[in-house]
């Protein structure tokens, strides 16, 4: 039955990051058909983003109250929305609304989704994350693989429908499961978490998880653009996303367990410093071929390390308040995600590749910072019922 459960809300998770995959690599086609400029596909990539934080913040309580089930519907239902918006929008205002609504719908449903899978077994938390991990990258590595199928033949709106209607049958499958809800003894009072901002080792995790989403949303909101500018072939810029994301699928399990055994604070820290490294890379090369070829690196890296953040979190945290925690550390990050998109977008007008040098030097400024609040517990590791 676990195991059943952990392969539906896989697919929730994978799906959901299927539909970004897909706009990610039509945003030079809604340029290029529709006139929308650089800074403005900036701004429909942060907007999910944006959203997801809001939805992080106000709703992941209410999945520690004894409804996370429900708030992982209502997440896809979201998303299922924004999915059919963005495949008949034609202009920035439409798309930017999409954009919006499948952001609002991940940032509701994640936390609950966490909440299930650390609590469903706490000795296999590594493992059940990097599974959804390796959902997540998985969907998001064929969105591109759908895109490139699709839109030739069937045009622009036609990955957008098909991710749309296999949300919609895992919402079905979502309403049959069955999860085990927190008790009422065990509801908390609060309704928003940032008084958890007082623990300061929780602190300290969130400050270098930020580098993540930096780097995320830096890469994401110019790369396609910056491939078309390079004069590479159409695949090479959806084939560098696939070879980034290709090890991640497979290794994310595998460095769930290693990193919930040796501490999942210190994995963190020793992989986000390896992503500043070659995202400087793909400032300073001329190469497409050999970003590509970096980037397989950086996935190897990420897939081993890239559950740090979360087990931390589920470490660090008061376990009643389980869901609250991964809210706000997702709702935070999120939203540095969509501020370095749009920053991004609009740095990349100025400056060009060297966009992902200045993201480097601020993921290395938030990893020290953080390692420096969290470092009494930069050890810490195990499951969240030893701690």
């Amino acid at each position: 039955m676990k195991n059943r459960l952990v392969l539906l809300l896989q697919c929730a998770s994978g799906l959901g990051a299927m539909s970004y995959g897909v706009m990610f690599t039509v945003l030079d086609d809604f340029r290029d058909e529709y006139g929308i400029s650089e800074s403005k596909l900036g701004l429909i990539v942060g907007a999910g983003f944006i959203t997801g934080f809001i939805a992080n913040i106000f709703f992941a309580s209410y999945a520690d109250k004894g409804h996370a089930k429900i708030l992982i519907k209502y997440g896809i239902a979201l998303q299922v929305i924004g999915c059919l918006v963005m495949a008949f929008g034609t202009t920035f205002p439409v798309l930017l609304m999409g954009r919006f609504l499948t952001g609002l719908g991940g940032g509701v449903g994640e936390p609950a989704l966490k909440r299930i899978i650390i609590l469903a077994n706490p000795h296999e938390m590594g493992n059940n994350l990097g599974r959804i991990v390796s959902a997540g990258v998985a969907g998001f590595s064929l969105g591109p693989v759908v895109s490139a199928v699709m839109v030739g033949p069937l045009g622009l709106s036609a990955p957008f429908i098909s991710v749309a209607v296999l949300l919609a049958i895992v919402f079905i499958g979502v309403s049959r499961m069955s999860v085990h809800e927190a008790e009422k003894a065990e509801v908390p009072p609060q309704r928003l978490a940032f008084d958890l901002l007082r623990i300061r080792a929780l602190t300290g995790v969130i400050v270098i998880g930020l580098s993540l989403y930096i780097m995320i949303g830096t890469f994401d909101s110019i790369w396609s653009v910056m491939m078309d500018d390079k004069d590479a072939p159409s695949w090479v810029a959806s084939i560098g996303i696939t070879v980034f994301a290709l090890p991640m699928i497979f290794i994310a399990p595998l460095g769930g367990r290693l990193t919930q055994r040796v501490g999942p604070l210190k994995a963190s820290i020793g992989g986000l410093t390896l992503g500043a490294i070659f995202m400087s890379l793909y400032g300073t090369l001329g190469s497409p071929y050999a970003m590509v070829a970096v980037g397989l690196c950086h996935g190897i890296v990420d897939g081993l390390t890239v559950t740090g953040g979360s087990a931390s979190v589920a470490l660090v945290a008061p376990r009643e308040r389980l869901a609250s925690a991964q809210g706000l550390y997702s709702g935070i990050q999120t939203l540095m995600g969509g501020v370095a998109a749009g920053l991004a977008g609009l740095t990349y007008e100025v400056i060009d590749q060297r966009t992902y040098v200045a993201c480097a030097v601020v993921m290395l400024l938030l990893i020290l910072i953080g390692s420096w609040l969290a470092k009494d517990s930069i050890h810490i590791a195990g499951d969240p019922v030893d701690i």
